[in-house]
């Protein structure tokens, strides 16, 4: 049978299904020698019939070979395989006295039989192998009347571990199946986005931006066309930077990096480890709001010349951000004159975010020497 690496992808328990089959025909040989041996030494009554039950067994086992090799109606062989291995056990009591039957395996032998509990595995996972173990196991020890002995023989103990480890097996090779599609999707949908990305960046958010620097100290319908234009270069650079892989929720850890990339424009310079900044979730969403709050003082209050830069650190027990421009710097008093006045925006979208994190956000200014930004978060287990 012709198979190749893409079956596998397709089928990850396909190799199980060949090693079974492998086994099959090796138990197939060993029920013939077994009969072979039995009736030349004169055990059983009716060796014809006994003959023709291995015919059936044969065959049968090249039809279930085959067929589940091939994948095809594996459900419906599975449940067939169960059918012809009990008729077949039941079937000793037909081809020999009761002093042989009740102190020997059965006529298809408990190593053929075998092969129903493993292709139930492949199929249904531990459960369905060790149930089908059981199963068998105990109607095996019925036929020669031993269920008394169910806890001294080995036959349900070696069935019900053959069908629990082809079982784990199975479920094993269809997790790491699914991991390896999951990180082939992931791979190619960061591919296409940094196409996207680099084709995006090279034309419509230059141009974006371009409108909102040129635009920014105007007024009336061109102001509002800037403002507009930095409106959607933003929600651009979000979208570009959004994970191509789910989340894992508000617990789960997000690179930082990303999310802060995702609130800075093209003329502010950003510096940070090359590799990921991992924090949890609402971590980052704080920081991304204190951050985004203080290069949006920048455009309003730093002056048209001012540029900013943003510096990330992945320290042990902590990650600091610091937000720096080179404008015009800040008034003695100026911030608490604004939150005499309402405007919260320092206190509640700097302050306020950092310091439910448990942090500090730390600022250093001076007129004509421009404005520096230090928020530092503790993160709790490192």
């Amino acid at each position: 049978m012709m198979w190749t690496m893409a079956d596998d992808v397709d089928d990850p328990t396909r190799p199980l299904w060949r090693a079974a089959q492998a086994f099959r025909i090796a138990t197939v040989l060993y029920a013939v020698g077994t009969q072979v041996q039995v009736t030349s030494d004169g055990h059983h009554t009716r060796p014809t019939l006994s003959w023709a039950l291995i015919g059936v067994l044969v065959a049968w086992s090249l039809v279930a070979t085959v067929a589940l090799a091939a994948g095809r109606r594996r459900q419906q062989v599975v449940i067939a395989d169960h059918v012809v291995a009990v008729l077949l056990m039941y079937a000793s009591r037909l081809v020999s006295d009761e002093s042989w039957w009740t102190s020997h395996q059965t006529l298809p032998t408990t190593l053929w039989v075998t092969n129903a509990v493993l292709s139930t595995a492949v199929l249904w996972g531990p459960w369905g192998g060790m149930g089908s173990g059981l199963l068998l196991g105990l109607l095996s020890l019925h036929v020669t009347h031993d269920l008394g002995r169910v806890l001294q023989d080995s036959t349900v103990p070696v069935m019900v571990t053959a069908g629990l480890t082809m079982g784990v097996a199975a479920s094993a090779a269809r997790r790491a199946n699914e991991q390896l599609a999951e990180a082939v999707r992931i791979r190619a949908a960061t591919a296409e986005r940094e196409r996207l990305a680099r084709e995006v960046h090279d034309g419509v958010l230059q141009v974006l931006a371009l409108m909102r620097r040129r635009g920014a100290g105007a007024s009336g319908e061109i102001g509002e066309l800037a403002r507009l234009a930095g409106e959607q270069e933003q929600a651009l650079r979000v979208l570009l930077s959004e994970q191509a892989a789910p989340t894992q929720g508000s617990g789960g850890l997000v690179d930082l990096r990303r999310h802060l990339r995702a609130v800075v424009s093209s003329e502010v310079e950003v510096s940070a480890p090359a590799s990921a900044v991992l924090v949890p979730r609402h971590v980052a969403d704080g920081l991304e709001g204190a951050v985004r709050t203080v290069l949006a003082n920048v455009d309003r209050h730093a002056g048209p010349d001012a540029r900013a830069f943003v510096l990330v650190e992945d320290l042990p027990g902590e990650v600091v951000v610091t937000v720096r421009d080179d404008g015009v710097g800040i008034d003695p008093g100026r911030l608490a004159a604004a939150e005499a006045e309402g405007r919260m925006g320092v206190s509640k979208s700097i302050r306020g975010r950092v310091e439910e994190l448990g942090g500090q956000a730390l600022l250093e200014t001076a007129p004509g020497e421009g404005t520096e930004w230090e928020l530092r978060v503790p993160l709790a287990g490192s």
